[in-house]
C-alpha cells in the first residue's frame, strides 16, 4: 500500500513539475536561424520560455507547470523551421 501511494505521489509530482528541454540542432549557423527557431516555440501553448545558444547550437526549453512537448513535437517544430535534431535530452 506504501509503494502504491508512495508511485502516485511521484508521478503526480512529476506532472507538476515545469521540465527543461535541451535541442542540439543541426544547420543554425546565423541569428536570423535562431531568432525563427525561438519564435516557433514561443508560439506554442506549452512553453514558458526558450534561449538559443547559437555558438554551441542548442535550444533550451522550459514547459509550463503540468504541460509538456513530447520529443516528436520538439522535432517536427525544429524540422519546420527548416533544421535538424541531432539530440534531445531532458532535464
Amino acid at each position: 500500500m506504501k509503494a502504491l501511494i508512495l508511485t502516485s505521489f511521484l508521478f503526480l509530482s512529476s506532472q507538476s513539475i515545469a521540465s527543461e528541454i535541451h535541442v542540439k540542432v543541426k544547420g543554425m549557423v546565423c541569428s536570423m536561424c535562431a531568432q525563427g527557431i525561438q519564435k516557433k516555440f514561443t508560439a506554442q501553448k506549452a512553453v514558458e520560455s526558450v534561449k538559443v545558444n547559437l555558438d554551441e547550437k542548442f535550444v533550451l526549453i522550459h514547459t509550463k507547470k503540468g504541460e509538456e512537448l513530447s520529443d516528436e513535437e520538439v522535432t517536427k517544430i525544429i524540422s519546420e523551421a527548416g533544421y535538424n535534431v541531432a539530440e534531445i535530452k531532458r532535464k
